[in-house]
């Protein structure tokens, strides 16, 4: 697909200094620019890069001045990389842009779809399911009975949603990701032998939120797993039966989160986070990577460590254990004249 100066002056609401009618048909990092593509310069250590680039289209920031002859289109805009931002959405909402049912598929009779809806081919559309429009739904696709999609939601390939879900309106699930699989749920008899508990609840995704490849939302035990609106969750996070995490909150990847914990609004959470189960984390806490959370959380804090602390204390503490071999030296040299001296 290709854009001229014009078109994508019109979009950015920006300016066309040079040929308006410029064609591009791809994007590429400045430095990197070839004939037909579209960059941007919003770092000022880039600067350079603009009087080499092969580029065909550089956006820039209206204050921008070349201090060399260009030969190249620009366009310029308010704020280079925000404007930048917008046109990704933009091309990549073009290049998803698919309509149609393809086949061979199976879809239930019961199941109802909206306007310019895309069903790729091997999916699977159970009974009752009520999905939105505009919705996407690539190939090799699984979709539960009972299960309602939002317009404007996107599912990659490979998606598994059980039965009962609920998700929200300009969600995207990416490939491999599995919502509404049973919570780990067991319970030991006399004998020691663990039977299963019945996992009977769903999971809901609110409106806007983002799941990443591979990344696990299991159904409650009773009532709902919820992930609140704007929720951006990595590739291979975790999370458990009866979890609810606020919104706007953001989780990195192989994030844990066991069951029943409940992590408030904007927080961000690291990657390889473990947080333990029947919990509370209040709003706008930073989890550092890797940390290991085992109590509730009280808002407004940054924590870090297993067991996770408050992170000034923590850096404090860790200066402290760096120096532990040596303190321990000094220790028991004071031991000894101490000990000379009795």
């Amino acid at each position: 697909m290709k854009f001229t100066a014009i078109q994508i002056s019109e979009v950015l609401n920006g300016e066309v200094v040079g040929d308006p009618t410029t064609e591009v048909h791809t994007l590429s990092k400045i430095e990197e620019g070839s004939l037909g593509s579209l960059t941007f310069l919003a770092n000022p250590k880039y600067t350079s890069h603009i009087y080499t680039t092969k580029a065909s289209i550089v956006i820039v920031s209206n204050d921008f001045v070349p201090k060399k002859k260009l030969d190249l289109t620009l366009v310029k805009v308010e704020n280079a990389y925000s404007a930048f931002t917008t046109l990704l959405e933009y091309y990549n909402l073009s290049k998803n842009n698919k309509i149609g049912i393809e086949s061979p598929l199976f879809i239930s009779d019961s199941a109802s779809y909206g306007k310019d809806v895309y069903i790729g081919a091997f999916s699977h559309i159970g009974d009752n399911v009520v999905i939105g429009d505009n919705v996407k739904i690539y190939p090799n696709t699984f979709i539960g009975d009972n299960v309602i999609i939002g317009s404007n939601t996107t599912l990659f390939s490979g998606v598994k949603i059980y039965f009962d879900c609920i998700i929200g309106t300009n969600c995207y699930v990416n490939s491999g990701a599995v919502i509404g699989a049973d919570g780990f749920g067991f319970s030991p008899n006399e004998n020691g032998v663990y039977k299963k508990i019945p996992q009977i609840g769903n999971v809901i995704l609110e409106d806007n939120v983002d799941v990443g490849a591979s990344t696990t939302i299991d159904r409650a035990t009773l009532g709902s797993t919820v992930i609140k609106k704007g929720v951006k969750l990595d590739n291979q996070v975790q999370v458990a039966h009866n979890v609810v995490i606020g919104e706007n909150t953001v989780v990195a990847a192989q994030t844990g989160i066991a069951g029943s914990t409940k992590i408030g609004a904007n927080c961000q959470i690291g990657g390889q986070v473990g947080i333990a189960g029947h919990i509370s984390i209040g709003d706008n806490i930073r989890i550092v990577g890797q940390s290991g959370v085992t109590k509730s959380i009280k808002s407004n804090q940054t924590i870090n460590g297993t067991p996770a602390f408050n992170n000034v204390d923590f850096n404090k503490s860790y200066v402290h254990f760096k120096n532990l071999p040596k303190i321990i030296k000094d220790f028991q040299s004071l031991e000894k004249i101490f000990k000379h001296d009795r």
